[in-house]
């Protein structure tokens, strides 16, 4: 999965003080685009703090570090004239859903660009106050927004939400969303007020194939950046005949699947991969 990127480690702790190197990364940003120069499909190169004009420095916001580099995110708005002092060739501006379709890029590389969308979509969402609609502005003291005039301070977006594996006997429900591009998945659907994750599970099951489960166990759980998700796997059986009655406004194809005729995701960076890998190979739990 996208977090597996042993023996590298990431590191979230917010760092007060935050104080750039000229070797730690930059996280250029135009919008959900990235500044980076792309090696075919093999390598990422991230700007360093020491490549920026000078007068850019001050506007660079700590991020994470991985191992003992340092991220530091600033908008390509903030730099005036050459975007970088020098060795600038190669270097592009790439889409986020551009780059995390491929599987042969870094796990470690990709790991940090998909936290990095994560931080800056919240920080980008998160510039005027949901209270008194005043300006808001980084905590020195935490990872946080705070209004310049109420003083409302905000964290960062987690949003809960369940994949789940429906299985009976040697068989697994697929899915397939209706959205333009859905590669085959698992029923997933996100946590809702008052309600625990197992709810969850039987609450999505019945929504999207119409169907009861038992013995729900949880397996892993993930990080999943792109849409600011904290993600939940289970497993769960069938409870009756398992015909299934598709909600064909949210899905577009959903089948009992055998094992041997599971199709994966193009890349392993997902859970909902990871579920349906492992019961392929019959060890899931």
């Amino acid at each position: 999965m996208i977090q597996d990127i042993a023996p590298h480690k990431l590191h979230n702790q917010f760092i007060p003080g935050a104080v750039a190197k000229d070797t730690d990364a930059v996280i250029l940003f135009r919008g959900s685009e990235y500044l980076l120069k792309v090696d075919g499909e093999k390598n990422i190169t991230f700007p360093t703090v020491g490549d920026l004009p000078q007068e850019s420095k001050k506007d660079l916001f700590y991020l994470i570090k991985v191992d003992d580099t340092a991220f530091f995110a600033l908008d390509a708005q903030m730099v005036e004239g050459e975007l970088l002092t020098g060795g600038t060739e190669g270097y592009e501006f790439y889409a986020f859903a551009q780059m995390r379709r491929s599987e042969h890029y870094p796990m470690e590389s990709m790991y940090a660009l998909f936290t990095a969308y994560h931080l800056l979509t919240w920080y980008s969402q998160s510039r005027f106050c949901g209270c008194c609609g005043a300006a808001m502005e980084h905590d020195g003291k935490e990872r946080a927004m705070v209004c310049t005039a109420c003083g409302k301070k905000v964290y960062p977006r987690i949003n809960p939400a369940v994949i789940i594996g429906v299985t009976r006997g040697d068989e697994i429900i697929i899915t397939r969303y209706q959205r333009p591009g859905a590669t085959n998945a698992l029923i997933a659907g996100f946590t809702e007020i008052g309600e625990t994750v197992e709810e969850t599970v039987k609450r999505e099951v019945m929504e999207e194939v119409g169907l009861k489960v038992k013995n729900i166990r949880y397996v892993a759980s993930q990080p999943w950046g792109t849409a600011a998700d904290i993600l939940m796997g289970f497993y769960c059986e069938v409870d009756g005949d398992g015909a299934i009655r598709m909600d064909e406004n949210e899905l577009k194809y959903a089948a009992w699947t055998k094992r041997e005729d599971i199709v994966l995701q193009p890349t392993e960076y997902s859970l909902t991969n990871h579920l349906m890998r492992l019961f392929k190979e019959g060890k899931e739990k």
